[in-house]
């Protein structure tokens, strides 16, 4: 015993038993969601554009597209297409899928497979490393109830969904390999891992710098408080700095060695390798004093922040986002709620990202109290990598769900204390109203939503509830007969709408929301908000052939508050321009699609 329930596991690294008791319930809740996402599985309704793009992106890898080659030439085609940070990592499982099923299903079908397969193979990768985390330091239940707080977890099983096939499971199974190999006995195997875990989630997306970042600082620490303690951080940044590289190379290829903020290139892999060289060179000798390591990390890190602040000085302020043009930042970027501080987001969404690490980080304090010393640093760092993850997704949500995944065992911990205290009262008063507690500590968004509900709703003209349709209700795919029928031609499209419109036709789209491609964001929406003699000169320059939107969405509300007069407005508002000819398609998919008329 190693402090209250602690256990000493000294067997395989993944037992049978404990791959089978995981496995019993991944297939459980992978049934589950397969039963409850049929519809939108069937009719391939995605809930995200970037979904839509991902899989665009693996059939153009398929149809032959270069290897080192991102980029999407049907996107602002006159402008020579636009380039994509997304990495082909991501892209491999799936087409791997795709082609192992092809000669089996068809092209079709084994799409549909692999958008199914894929996320449900990133959930078994996530429950298990989750639950292996618990089962390596408490046992068989805590393990049980580690995947029971995953499945809980909204913000977590959002990203590991049937369709969700876009890079964010894969990051948060990054995030929990690092923490596994802090459990490693060999503080060399540890810090391999670690840093091969960073440098795979940061090939991936650099998202998960500043969480790297932090890791990395927590092992200076431990080097900090115990010279002996060097092994971990110095194998960590050998690792990320020579796994960088390599991914590097086979992913990214040196056709284009320019200094981007939003994914790893050469100033990254420069700053990697002279941290592993000063931090090497500062474990040589056999002990350092405590003012010599503080300068060597003070070398290593200001000599990498002097690089960054050298190749690309637009990085220190935007991160991967400095580039975009400030039009566009404005009106589309400041509108990605996912992307936006949590303080912004509803409180029921809120409150799901920020409970479990909460819990997490009361549960290690907890831990530190009742361990021994060996245990007892575990707890403190694992609590500073869970405060670490929580503090930034702060200030960008979309990360939450890193923070939520990390907590998870901490959680379910917790709440097996919990179950024991309950089962001991003798009152069913208390005990009950101890249950609503713990349900609600774990599932913090109910009484939320519940509270909302009871709210007056906000009534819109008319005495409707002024509430903008998702990107999924505007079906594109039931036009998809009518949009092959077309002659192909570029559509100037919503944002939101063209990955879409893109994946079910051969057509080309001038921009979907993906910053790289800024530019013709900005020109399409500088259309939308402009005049209609504008934009009929604006297209008609471009050669654009069709003009697609859908007018109930909340990007038409977006430019309608912004100009109301402005073309996509007009359009939305049935005040349809002279030069522009409808094309007959069906009203219940939302969508409205003109033909632009020839001079």
């Amino acid at each position: 015993m190693l402090g209250g329930n602690q256990i000493e596991r000294r067997r395989s690294a993944f037992p049978k038993p404990f791959l089978k008791r995981a496995g019993l319930v991944w297939a459980l809740v992978s049934a589950f969601l397969i039963a409850i996402n049929w519809n939108t599985i069937a009719s391939l309704h995605f809930s995200d554009p970037d979904d839509i793009l991902r899989l665009i992106q693996v059939r153009d890898l398929l149809g032959g597209q270069n290897w080192f080659d991102v980029s999407q030439a049907r996107i602002d085609a006159p402008g020579g297409g636009t380039a994509m940070h997304w990495s082909r990592l991501v892209d491999l499982p799936l087409a791997l899928v795709i082609l192992v099923l092809t000669p089996l299903m068809g092209s079709a079908m084994a799409e549909t497979a692999a958008i199914v397969i894929v996320p449900l193979i990133t959930l078994a990768c996530v429950m298990v490393l989750a639950s292996r985390i618990a089962w390596r330091l408490w046992g068989d239940e805590e393990a049980t109830l580690t995947a029971l707080v995953i499945v809980i977890s909204i913000p977590v099983l959002f990203q590991l969904s049937p369709m969700r096939i876009d890079h964010h499971g894969w990051q948060l199974v990054c995030a929990l390999a690092a923490v596994n190999g802090l459990l490693s006995r060999s503080a060399v195997r540890a810090g391999w891992i670690i840093g091969a875990s960073f440098a795979a989630w940061l090939s991936i997306s650099i998202e998960g710098l500043p969480l790297a970042a932090i890791t990395f600082a927590v092992l200076a620490f431990r080097w900090l408080r115990d010279p002996k303690a060097h092994v971990w951080l110095v194998s960590a940044i050998q690792s990320l700095a020579l796994v960088s590289a390599a991914l590097f190379a086979v992913t990214r290829g040196f056709s284009d060695l320019a200094a981007y903020c939003d994914a790893i290139s050469p100033v990254h892999l420069t700053m990697f390798g002279w941290g592993a060289l000063c931090l090497t060179l500062l474990a040589q000798p056999a002990r350092v004093p405590l003012g010599l390591r503080l300068a060597g990390f003070a070398l290593a890190g200001g000599g990498a922040l002097a690089m960054m602040l050298s190749a690309a000085p637009q990085c220190a302020s935007g991160g991967g986002f400095a580039q975009v043009d400030p039009l566009v930042a404005d009106i589309w970027l400041s509108n990605v709620l996912e992307g936006r501080p949590l303080w912004e987001q509803v409180l029921a969404i809120a409150l799901q990202y920020l409970a479990a690490p909460l819990i997490a980080i009361y549960a290690s304090l907890q831990l530190m109290a009742r361990s021994h010393e060996g245990l007892r640093e575990f707890w403190r760092d694992y609590a500073l990598i869970i405060a670490g993850a929580l503090a930034i997704s702060v200030f960008v949500a979309r990360t939450g769900a890193a923070a939520c995944v990390l907590a998870s065992p901490l959680v379910a911990w917790q709440l097996r204390r919990w179950m024991k205290t309950i089962r001991m009262m003798e009152s069913p008063l208390p005990r009950m109203a101890a249950m609503v507690g713990v349900a609600c500590a774990l599932l913090p968004a109910v009484p939320a939503v519940l509270l909302t509900s009871a709210m007056p709703v906000r009534a819109s003209v008319g005495g409707a509830a002024d509430v903008p349709l998702r990107v999924a209700d505007c079906r594109v795919q039931d036009a998809a007969v009518t949009l092959n029928e077309l002659p192909q031609g570029e559509i100037y499209a919503l944002l939101d709408i063209a990955p879409e419109l893109l994946l079910v036709s051969d057509h080309s789209v001038v921009a979907t929301g993906h910053h790289r491609g800024h530019k013709a964001m900005k020109v399409l929406i500088e259309t939308a908000i402009g005049t209609t003699d504008n934009a009929r000169e604006t297209l008609r320059r471009r050669g654009s052939s069709y003009v697609a939107i859908c007018p109930a969405l909340y990007e038409t509300r977006t430019y309608e508050s912004i100009a109301p007069e402005g073309f996509v407005p007009q359009l939305a508002n049935g005040n349809v321009p002279e030069w522009l000819e409808p094309v007959p398609v069906s009203d219940a998919n939302g969508l409205k699609i003109w033909r632009v008329t020839p001079e």
